[in-house]
C-alpha cells in the first residue's frame, strides 16, 4: 500500500484501458492509434469551442495530486457512534474529497452544495499565486492557532472584485472539487449546486465542462426573498438558481409536490378525501389514431351513448371498472358532447404523496424560513443566510428513473450549518428512510465579534454538529409526540415504529498515521540515513490502534460504516472481505486469521519484527491459501 489516495487520471486510465486496450503502448496512450481508431472524432486543431481561464491546467494538477491524509474518529463529539450510519467530517473540503475516493467512488445517491457566490466579499481556499507550490500552498492552508485551530488569515484569501483574477481564482476554487464530486456519484446520482448572478455563467460552463451538456437536468431559478431592496440601483434582486446535473443521461425524474401544485389537488374532493386527499382530472379521451382497435369503443352514461372521437386511453374494462368505482368525471360541454375525465388523487392506493414533474420556477421557501430554523435551534444571530431546510428536502425527494430509492448516500461538502443533514433527518421522518448524510466542513473559526462565538461556538464545524445534535432531539420529540397521539400512551420509544437514524459519527482530516517516505534532493546521504532511520518503524508516534484501523479501512477501500468485528489480536471487516492485524503477530493468530478465509490481509510490519522466519512463513501460508496479503 502507498498510502495515497485515488486519483482520476488513474481511474480513467483504467476504463480507458477496458474499452480502448489497442490505443495504449507500454502502458500510454499512442495518439497516433487513438486517432485511427476514432477517425474524425479526434480534433487536433487549437480553434475549438472551450473554457479557459488564468489558472486552469494548475486546478488540474491540485486535483491529480493524490493525498496522504486520512480521517480520524472523534466518538466524544460523536452522538451514538457505533450505530449510526450519518458522518461529519471535519476538514478542508478537497483533501476530504480525496480521501474518500476510494471507499465513496461511485456509491453517492445525491450531492447539494451551497459554496460561495464569489460576491466580492467572500473568503475561500485558493491558491494565493500560480507559481505557489504545493508545499507552499500546504503549509498555508495547515497554519493552526495556539488551540490547534485553522487560522482564517492564514488559510483563506478574500476575493474582491478588484482582482485581476476575480472569476479565475472561484474557478480554480470551484473546478477540482467539482471535478472529484462527480467520481462519488452513482451513475443514476444527481448534483445540486446553489449560485447566484455572479458565477452562474461560469458555473454552467463548467458543470458542461465535468459532467456533460447533455446530463444537464436544468436550471432552477429559486425565488426566495419578498422584495426588499427598493434602494438598489437595478433590478430588485429576489432569486438565486440551483444547477441540476446527472453523472449520466437520465431517463426521467420526479419530484415532492410544491405547495401550489398541492393545493390544486384541494379544489376537488369525494368520499375518499381522509384516505386519499383531494383530486384533479385527466382526460381519458385522447386525439391520436393507432391500431389499437381495443381502444376504440363505446359505452353508455345515462342513457346516452359515448364514443370518442378517436380513441380511449384505457381498455374497456378498465374504464367501466374505474366509473363503477366513482374514478371517473363527466361532464357535458356546451356542444352536448361529454367530457370524460379520470380522478388523480394527491395520495396514492399506500397512502404516499402523489409526485409530479419539476418545474424550473421554485417560488420559496424563503430565507426567512431557513434564518427561522436556526435561531429556533440555536438562537438568534448565530449563522448567516442559512438555506431553509425544505428547500433541500425538495431536491433530496427527487425520484430518479422511476426508481423511489429511501436508502441512499447523500453528500454535502460545503456544509455550513448542516442544512443538508437537518433534511435527510426530515425526509427520513416523513417516510421512514434510511437515507445516510455524509457532510463536511471546515473548522473555519467564528468572528470573535460576532454571537456566534460569544454563545461559546469557537469554529463553523462547532455550529453545524450542534444544530444537528438539536435537530435530531427535536425530531425525536415530534415522533415522540406522534406516537402518544396515535396510541394514547405515554413514554413510548420514538424509533418503535419509524427507526430513524438521528445520530452521527464525528471524524476530522488529519496526517497519516503511517510515515511517508520523503524524496531527498541531491541524493544527500544524511537525509537518506535519516529517511532510514524513521522508517524502521513506519508507524507514527501519535497513531493508535482505533487511528490506524480507520485509515486502512479508507485506503483499501471499505466506506465509513463497514461492519468491523474486533477478534482476539486482528479485527475482520464486512465478514471476510478484509482482516486488518495491528496488535499482534503470532503462529497461532496467523492460523486463526486463515481460518476466516478472508480475501484480504494487511498486517503491521513490525508485528514481525524480529521474527524473519514467521514473517516468510505467513506470506507463503496466505499465498497457499489463496490470500492478498500485504505488510505496512
Amino acid at each position: 500500500m502507498d498510502g495515497k489516495s485515488l486519483t482520476p487520471q488513474e481511474e480513467k486510465l483504467k476504463q480507458l484501458k477496458e474499452i480502448l486496450p489497442e490505443v495504449f503502448a507500454e502502458g500510454k496512450i499512442d495518439w497516433e492509434k487513438l486517432q485511427a481508431t476514432l477517425g474524425e472524432n479526434i480534433n487536433f486543431n487549437n480553434e475549438r469551442y472551450v473554457l479557459n481561464w488564468a489558472g486552469k491546467s494548475e486546478s488540474f494538477k491540485v486535483l491529480q495530486t493524490p493525498t496522504t491524509k486520512t480521517l480520524e474518529p472523534v466518538k466524544e463529539e460523536s452522538e451514538n457512534f457505533d450505530e449510526t450510519e450519518n458522518i461529519f467530517i471535519e476538514g478542508e473540503n478537497l483533501e476530504v474529497l480525496k480521501v474518500l475516493q476510494k471507499s465513496y467512488f461511485g456509491k453517492v445517491k445525491m450531492i447539494y452544495i451551497d459554496p460561495p457566490y464569489n460576491t466580492g466579499n467572500d473568503s475561500f481556499i485558493y491558491p494565493d499565486k500560480f507559481s505557489e507550490t504545493k508545499g507552499e500552498y500546504e503549509k498555508r492552508v495547515g497554519d493552526k492557532d495556539e488551540d490547534g485551530f485553522l487560522t482564517k488569515d492564514g488559510m483563506f484569501r478574500k476575493n474582491s472584485k478588484e482582482n485581476g483574477q476575480y472569476h479565475s481564482n472561484w474557478l480554480n476554487m470551484m473546478y477540482p472539487r467539482l471535478f472529484l464530486a462527480k467520481n462519488l456519484l452513482r451513475q443514476d446520482g444527481v448534483i445540486f449546486v446553489s449560485i447566484d448572478d455572479n458565477e452562474v455563467h461560469n458555473l454552467r460552463l463548467v458543470m458542461n465542462e465535468i459532467f456533460g451538456e447533455e446530463n444537464c437536468i436544468g436550471t432552477v431559478c429559486w425565488k426566495n426573498k419578498y422584495g426588499a431592496g427598493a434602494k438598489t440601483k437595478g433590478f430588485i434582486d429576489v432569486h438565486e438558481y440551483i444547477l441540476c446535473y446527472s453523472k449520466t443521461e437520465i431517463q426521467n425524474i420526479e419530484s415532492i409536490l410544491t405547495k401550489e401544485q398541492s393545493k390544486v389537488y384541494d379544489k376537488s374532493r369525494d368520499e375518499r378525501y381522509e384516505s386519499r386527499g383531494g383530486f384533479v382530472t385527466q382526460p381519458l379521451m385522447t386525439n391520436s389514431l393507432d391500431d389499437r382497435e381495443n381502444l376504440q369503443y363505446s359505452i353508455e352514461f345515462n342513457g346516452e351513448i359515448i364514443s370518442p372521437r378517436k380513441q380511449w386511453v384505457w381498455g374497456k374494462k378498465r374504464l367501466i371498472e374505474a366509473i363503477e368505482k366513482n374514478e371517473v368525471v363527466f361532464k357535458k360541454k356546451k356542444n352536448e358532447e361529454y367530457s370524460v375525465r379520470a380522478k388523480v388523487y394527491l395520495k396514492d392506493i399506500n397512502g404516499r404523496i402523489r409526485k409530479g414533474k419539476p418545474l424550473s420556477l421554485l417560488n420559496g421557501p424563503f430565507n426567512q424560513e431557513g434564518t427561522k430554523e436556526v435561531e429556533e435551534l440555536l438562537g438568534p444571530n448565530i449563522f448567516s443566510f442559512p438555506k431553509p431546510a425544505s428547500l433541500i428536502n425538495f431536491f433530496f425527494g427527487f425520484t430518479i428513473n422511476e426508481k423511489d430509492d429511501l436508502d441512499g448516500i447523500y453528500l454535502d461538502f460545503f456544509a455550513g450549518s448542516s442544512v443538508s443533514a437537518h433534511a435527510v433527518m426530515d425526509l427520513n421522518k416523513e417516510d421512514g428512510g434510511k437515507r445516510k448524510y455524509i457532510c463536511v466542513q471546515l473548522p473555519e473559526l467564528c468572528d470573535p465579534k460576532k454571537e456566534a462565538f460569544k454563545a461559546g461556538y469557537k469554529t463553523i464545524a462547532e455550529i453545524a454538529k450542534e444544530r444537528i445534535r438539536r435537530a435530531g432531539k427535536k425530531i425525536q420529540e415530534e415522533l415522540e409526540a406522534e406516537k402518544e397521539k396515535k396510541n394514547g400512551e405515554l413514554d413510548l420509544e420514538p424509533t418503535e415504529e419509524k427507526n430513524i437514524d438521528l445520530g452521527f459519527k464525528v471524524l476530522k482530516l488529519t496526517e497519516s498515521n503511517f510515515k511517508q517516505w520523503q524524496q531527498t534532493q541531491n541524493k544527500d546521504a544524511k537525509e537518506l540515513e535519516e529517511q532510514m532511520r524513521l522508517f524502521v518503524d513506519p508507524v507514527s508516534e501519535s497513531a493508535t490502534t482505533e487511528k490506524m484501523l480507520y485509515e486502512l479501512l479508507l485506503k483499501s477501500g471499505k466506506d465509513l460504516n463497514s461492519k468491523v468485528e474486533h477478534k482476539q489480536n486482528y479485527y475482520c471487516v464486512n465478514g471476510n472481505e478484509l482482516v486488518l492485524m495491528l496488535e499482534k503477530a503470532t503462529q497461532e493468530i496467523i492460523e486463526k486469521v486463515i481460518s476466516e478465509q478472508p480475501q484480504k490481509v494487511i498486517a503491521l510490519d513490525k508485528l514481525f519484527k524480529g521474527n524473519d522466519q514467521l514473517k516468510t512463513n505467513t506470506v507463503l501460508q496466505m499465498k497457499d491459501s489463496g490470500i492478498e496479503f500485504k505488510t505496512i
